[in-house]
C-alpha cells in the first residue's frame, strides 16, 4: 500500500484508535490489496463485495473476522480516500450471539495449579482476579501501578483510552510479592518481555494459558478472556450489583456488562420460580387435568 498505508496509520491515530485496532485495520486493507495486487484507489464497490463474499465462500471466515475486515474497509474509503459512497451501502455481518464458557471456581484453582511458572501463574491471577484484558495486564507497571496501601491497581489506556482502577486481591498482592522476590523483574513493567525495556508479548501469554488448559483437563472452549467473563460472572453470583461490575469491567454502556446475567447460570438456578410463592396442591375435589 505504500504511502496510503502510512496515511491510514496516520488517520487511525489522529483519531486515537488502540494500538491493536490499528494493527488489524492495516491487515485488513492490505490483504484486500494482496488480493487484486492493485491500488485501493482503483478498486470500489463491487471489488468490495466480491472480496468479502470471497472471504465468506473460500475462506470461509468467521462472522467476527468478517466484521473486523468490513470496519477496516469502511475506514479506509470513508476516512483515508474520502470516498464513503463505495462502502456505505456494505453491511456489517450478523454476529451470533452466543453465551461464552466460564471456568468455575474449581477450574480455575485447576488452571493456575497446571501452570508452573510463577510468573505466567501471576498473569493469569491477575486477569481473573481483576477481570482484565490481556494487553492491560501485559502493560502493568511495578511501580506505578500495583497500589498496595489503598489496595487498588491503576489500568492505564484501556479500550477506549480510558483508565480505571480496580481492585486488588489481598491473594493476589501475596502472589505478586512471591513472584517478586523471586524473580526481580527489571525495567517499567511488572512482566516484561525478554526486553526488559518492553512488556511480555501477548503471544507468550496465549501460549503458556492454552497449555495450561490442556495440561488442567479442561474440556470448555476457552480462551484466555475467559478469565475477564468468569470474573464478571463470579462477582455477579457473589452478590455484586451490575453498576459496579460495570466500572469493573471498564464498559461504556451497562447493556454490555448486562450480558452475563445471561452466562450466570448458577444465579438462575438459585433464582425462585414465581410457581414457588403459590401453594399449589395437586390433591383436590376437582377433576385434575
Amino acid at each position: 500500500m505504500g504511502k496510503l498505508r502510512e496515511q491510514m496509520i496516520a488517520d487511525l491515530q489522529l483519531r486515537n484508535y488502540a494500538s491493536t485496532t490499528q494493527q488489524e485495520y492495516v491487515r485488513c486493507a492490505s490483504n484486500f490489496v494482496a488480493h487484486f495486487r492493485r491500488s485501493p484507489e482503483e478498486l470500489g464497490n463491487q471489488d468490495i463485495r466480491e472480496f468479502l463474499l470471497h472471504l465468506i465462500r473460500a475462506q470461509e471466515v468467521s462472522p467476527s473476522v468478517q466484521k473486523m475486515y468490513v470496519a477496516a474497509l469502511k475506514f479506509l474509503y470513508t476516512v483515508t480516500l474520502n470516498r464513503p459512497e463505495e462502502v456505505e451501502r456494505i453491511p456489517f455481518p450478523k454476529i451470533p450471539d452466543t453465551l461464552p464458557d466460564v471456568l468455575s471456581h474449581h477450574e480455575v484453582l485447576l488452571l493456575f495449579e497446571a501452570i508452573r511458572s510463577i510468573k505466567y501463574r501471576g498473569i493469569v491471577a491477575t486477569a481473573y482476579a481483576a477481570g482484565m484484558r490481556i494487553s492491560e495486564v501485559c502493560r502493568l507497571q511495578g511501580q506505578g501501578d500495583i497500589d498496595s496501601e489503598r489496595m487498588l491497581i491503576h489500568i492505564r489506556s484501556a479500550k477506549g483510552q480510558k483508565d480505571r482502577f480496580v481492585m486488588l486481591s489481598e491473594r493476589l498482592l501475596i502472589l505478586l510479592r512471591e513472584y517478586w522476590r523471586e524473580l526481580r523483574p527489571q525495567g517499567l513493567y511488572l512482566f516484561p518481555g525478554k526486553n526488559p525495556d518492553q512488556p511480555i508479548t501477548t503471544a507468550s501469554v496465549y501460549r503458556v494459558f492454552n497449555a495450561a488448559v490442556q495440561d488442567a483437563g479442561i474440556k470448555k472452549d476457552l480462551t484466555f478472556h475467559s478469565l475477564r467473563h468468569s470474573f464478571a460472572t463470579h462477582l455477579l453470583e457473589g452478590g455484586t450489583g451490575l453498576r459496579v461490575i460495570q466500572a469493573l469491567l471498564g464498559h461504556a454502556s451497562i447493556r454490555t456488562t448486562c450480558r452475563y446475567t445471561r452466562v450466570s447460570a448458577d444465579l438462575i438456578g438459585r433464582t425462585k420460580s414465581p410457581l414457588d410463592l403459590i401453594d399449589v396442591s395437586c390433591s383436590s375435589n376437582k377433576n385434575p387435568i
